[in-house]
Parts: structure tokens; sequence; C-alpha cells
């Protein structure tokens, strides 16, 4: 697909920057990830960006494999990998079309990645597939507000940045579809990260035009939105972010 393509080429060329960046390498959800390690089990992390959640988990002694659709990214990982010590396996495949047996799983994990899949119901339903009965699923990532008006301000913001951009879902959205994809009921935590607006486009590497009309859209937001998202005047911004965790039925 195209999307597909576009996210492999976009955050392929950004892969060292994600690596570094402090957003995606650190977080107390890092830790929380490490500690679903019991023993030798088989994860996945799908989407797996520059592998942060990769290294969390082989760090307690998962079996890991590392999932994108960008191969610079999966050299990345390999990489930071060797280096650390710990044994990481890859793989090249979007969310969507997994090169896995069935039940090949006792847990998987996408971090930071769902917003950029073109069909969120046909990744769950492979993450499903992939899942041993009784393997858990856990997905971190931005979420969009519960509310219509602060929800299609933060598609523009995030579509302007990022060209792959796909969608945030809300929480409500992510346990609907959890349940039809055949997973048990969801449990969530919500969280805020600060977006510091200048380190988000570098991170990316968007471009020029992009960022002038991101700068031109943040002051005609209404006002209710500034303040749900504690916009400021240098167009940083509050993200929701969630934790949402459930179980194979």
């Amino acid at each position: 697909m195209e999307q597909q393509k576009l996210s492999g080429s976009q955050f392929g060329n950004a892969a060292e920057r994600y690596l570094d960046s402090p957003v995606h390498a650190k977080g107390q959800d890092l830790a929380r990830l490490s500690k679903l390690v019991r023993g030798p089990i088989r994860a996945l992390d799908l989407g797996c960006g520059a592998g942060h959640a990769s290294f969390a988990l082989a760090s307690n002694g998962a079996h890991v494999t590392a999932c994108d659709v960008s191969d610079k990214m999966l050299e990345v990982v390999m990489m930071e990998a060797e280096r650390r010590n710990l044994a990481v396996e890859t793989a090249l495949a979007p969310a969507e079309e997994l090169p896995f047996e069935d039940a090949s799983f006792d847990l998987v994990v996408t971090r930071y990645s769902a917003h950029h899949w073109f069909d969120l119901k046909r990744a769950l339903a492979e993450a499903a597939r992939v899942l041993a009965p009784g393997g858990r699923f856990v997905v971190i990532d931005s979420i969009a507000p519960e509310e219509p008006l602060f929800d299609t301000v933060l598609q523009t913001i995030e579509l302007l940045r990022d060209a792959s951009h796909v969608r945030n879902y809300s929480v409500s959205e992510w346990k609907a579809m959890l349940g039809e994809a055949g997973f048990a009921a969801a449990e969530s935590d919500t969280w805020t990260v600060r977006i510091e607006f200048q380190s988000w486009i570098e991170r990316l590497g968007t471009a020029p035009e992009r960022v002038a009309a991101l700068k031109s859209v943040f002051p005609e937001f209404p006002d209710e939105a500034k303040r749900h998202f504690r916009i400021t005047d240098d167009c940083s911004f509050d993200l929701g972010t969630a934790w949402i965790g459930s179980v194979r039925n």
C-alpha cells in the first residue's frame, strides 16, 4: 500500500532520531512492559519503530521479535540490541499482514505505532491470530479525545506534521474494536505527554511548508481547544496517551 511505503520511508529516514528521542526512549510504561515478562515468553513488538519496547521486554528475558514496515528502523533495532547484548529478532511486515503462524506469541505489544496503521481492525485481527489463547495484547499510543471538536483538532495537527498519519483513536474506540477482534474487556490508563513543538517537527523532519501550515493553524483553534491541549505561543501542547491491555479469548 502507498501509505505503508510512505510510513516506512518517512520513519526510516528518521530512525536514529527516534532511537534517541526522550519521548520514545523514556517513560514509566517501559518499566511496566518489562514487568509483564515472566520467564522466556514469546513476545512480538508490532510496529516496533526504534525498538524501545523490544529492549524493555528482552532485558527481562522475553524472546522478542521486532516487526516494522521500515527496514532502516529494523537495522537500528538490530544494532542497538547488539550493543545492549539483547536477543531480538526482526521481521519486515505491516501490522495488517503478519508472516507468523497462528498462536506464535504469548504477548503482543505496540507502542506509538498504531495511529499509522492503514487498517486497524485488520491489524487487530492479525494480532489476535498470532496470539496464543490467553495471550496478552498491550497498546501504548497517543489517543484522541472523546469530544469531537478536540478530536478534529488533534487529527489536523497530526496529519499536517506527518503525511503517514492515519488516525489517533479514542479509548472508547479502542475498547470497541478490541472486543470485535475477539479480545476480552480491555483495561486502560491514561496520561499526558508534553510535546515540545520544535523537537517534534525536527524528529520526523517535517517539510518547511507543513511547519508553516502548523504555525498558521495553531493560533486559529478555538479557545476551548487551546485550553484542552494547553497550547502555548511556541505551539507546544499536551498529548493524551493511553495504556490499553486485553487478553485473547
